[in-house]
């Protein structure tokens, strides 16, 4: 587990780490989490450290802590800005399904002319692939584009938090999402690291996410193998 005083207080990031897990399944809803001791040898941190973290927790709604019967996962949604971006998921989790995210690469990249990246970043900028699994399974394949200036957190960051959360740690709160869908089929490598075979259609969402003036904060495109699980979107009356 990276974490560093460098990124800021301790307790925060691990309270991040935990918080993600939560959200994606890993802590399910009515079970404890690891105890304090786990916790502290887990991220080789102090018992005050991990208490600070679950106390975060805890005034949130996530976590009830109670003397004698650890500490259980009370509340497994987001309730900020930065739910938009995480609807899917949180629909995966309530199913009782586990999501986990690895991150293939990380770079920055010099942008092609007359391409979606160069028009919204300029010629260069910082491009993620993601895989995120379901249940261990290949499910859905990302590459993100960032502005250059995001070119300052780790790849393990990445696995071990939201990438929204990053943002928001940059200021940078995300307040409008844009969808684009279609079917097609990806390109080999991806397909490979899907596991389906070549040619096999798949969903194809591109996603704009923007901050408060309207500018693209985040533009990304991903390949959903939806044999495994169809693409739910949910709307509220």
């Amino acid at each position: 587990m990276n974490i560093s005083r460098k990124k800021g207080p301790l307790y925060l990031q691990i309270r991040n780490v935990l918080k993600d897990r939560i959200l994606h399944g890993f802590y399910p809803i009515g079970e404890n989490i690891p105890s304090e001791i786990q916790l502290e040898e887990e991220f080789e941190v102090s018992k005050i450290t991990i208490r600070n973290a679950i106390k975060e927790l805890v005034q949130e709604g996530f976590l009830e802590k109670k003397s004698g019967k650890g500490t259980k996962v009370i509340r497994n949604t987001s309730a900020s800005k930065l739910s938009k971006g995480k609807r899917f998921t949180e629909v995966l989790v309530e199913k009782g399904h586990k999501i986990k995210k690895k991150v293939v690469k990380s770079e920055i990249v010099q942008n092609e002319e007359d391409t979606e990246p160069y028009r919204l970043f300029g010629d260069r900028c910082v491009r993620v692939e993601r895989i995120y699994y379901l249940n261990n399974d290949p499910y859905i394949h990302f590459t993100h584009y960032l502005s250059i200036e995001l070119a300052d957190f780790e790849e393990s960051d990445l696995n071990d938090q939201s990438l929204y959360e990053l943002l928001a740690d940059h200021q940078l709160v995300l307040e409008k999402f844009r969808d684009e869908f279609a079917v097609e089929t990806a390109p080999a490598y991806i397909a490979d690291l899907l596991e389906v075979v070549t040619h096999t259609p798949l969903l194809k969402r591109l996603r704009y996410s923007m901050g408060e003036l309207g500018d693209v904060t985040e533009y990304s495109v991903g390949y959903y193998n939806t044999n495994l699980q169809l693409y739910v979107v949910n709307y509220d009356a």
